[in-house]
């Protein structure tokens, strides 16, 4: 019997339009959001389901369908009939660090398989970065036959990352942010993920500063319009609909609402201006996998993280 290909991807979105295009193969559908909440280095256990579970439902109230996590996983345990293994990622942080994960659990499970990765991001002739489901089916396919074969040095390169990402030091990623490697876009996403730990003189993360900005620069109506323009002006994160709605609502002490316009009251202002740290008030302590947002500030002037001992919660 001819062996398949077993396409792993990011989302039910972009499986549904590799269905709708005929691609060969059979498909794992990766459902998780592993640039926040708590991680472990093993992946496929009961301690690494039930802190996810947990924290999804915490931060977000989401009820992981468990039968489906597990059923989806499962199938890294039966590949005798697969030649090869495609990986279908974004060139945001969201996407690769759930990358990093899924290689390093290939890893874990001993799998042999040669890897490819096929990457969205920058169009030629385009000027913004796309998602895989944003190109069109010539353009997809293209992306699908030019895949890049993953090396053994970038496979050892991604389960060092996700190490150092589940551990206690996030500033030993700046060691990976200058390594070449087949991950065109993870330096991008390495800085984000430094940026989104709180200024150490405002006390606001990058994304968090954004998304004041554009209340300071446009004419908001509404926090839905708010979203609309944080989706679209995120740079390399990625995030969806859920992550910034939690963010924007954690901003509200910096807004005004009248009249069906949102403006940024003198506390805004303030925090724009870098006259306080606001982190504690902000109260964003979430789960970046081994360490506490309040773990760390991001130091501009030294392009670092710096130890924080705060006595919070």
């Amino acid at each position: 019997m001819k062996k398949k290909t077993l396409h792993i991807t990011n989302g039910d979105s972009l499986t549904n339009y590799l269905k709708e295009l005929d691609i060969a193969g059979d498909f794992l559908t990766w459902q998780e959001m592993l640039c926040e909440g708590p991680t472990e280095i093993k992946i496929d256990t009961e301690s690494f389901f039930n802190k996810r579970k947990a924290f999804l439902n915490e931060f977000y109230d989401i009820e992981i369908n468990e039968s489906e996590y597990v059923s989806e996983i499962q199938k890294l345990n039966h590949l005798e009939g697969y030649k090869e293994i495609v990986l279908w990622f974004e060139y945001d942080l969201f996407c690769h660090i759930n990358l990093i994960g899924v290689i390093s659990l290939l890893q874990q499970k001993h799998v042999k398989l040669p890897l490819y990765l096929v990457c969205s991001g920058r169009i030629a002739g385009g000027k913004n970065l796309k998602g895989l489901s944003e190109l069109s089916s010539g353009q997809l396919l293209c992306h699908y036959d030019n895949k890049v074969k993953l090396t053994s040095e970038d496979i050892d390169m991604a389960v060092s990352v996700w190490k150092t990402y589940c551990g206690k030091d996030h500033n030993l990623l700046k060691h990976y942010i200058t390594q070449k490697s087949s991950f065109t876009y993870l330096t991008n996403c390495l800085k984000a993920h430094l940026e989104r730990f709180p200024d150490l003189k405002s006390g606001l993360d990058i994304i968090e500063e954004n998304i004041l900005s554009i209340v300071r620069d446009k004419s908001i109506k509404s926090k839905n319009h708010l979203l609309g323009y944080a989706l679209n002006y995120q740079g390399f994160y990625g995030y969806g609909d859920i992550q910034l709605s939690r963010i924007i609502d954690k901003l509200s002490i910096f807004f005004s609402e009248e009249d069906k316009i949102i403006t940024l009251n003198r506390k805004g202002h303030e925090a724009l201006l870098g006259q306080h740290n606001f982190s504690l008030e902000i109260g964003n302590n979430i789960p970046y996998g081994g360490v506490n947002r309040f773990d760390f500030q991001f130091s501009k002037q030294q392009n670092k993280l710096i130890k924080t001992i705060i006595n919070v919660f």
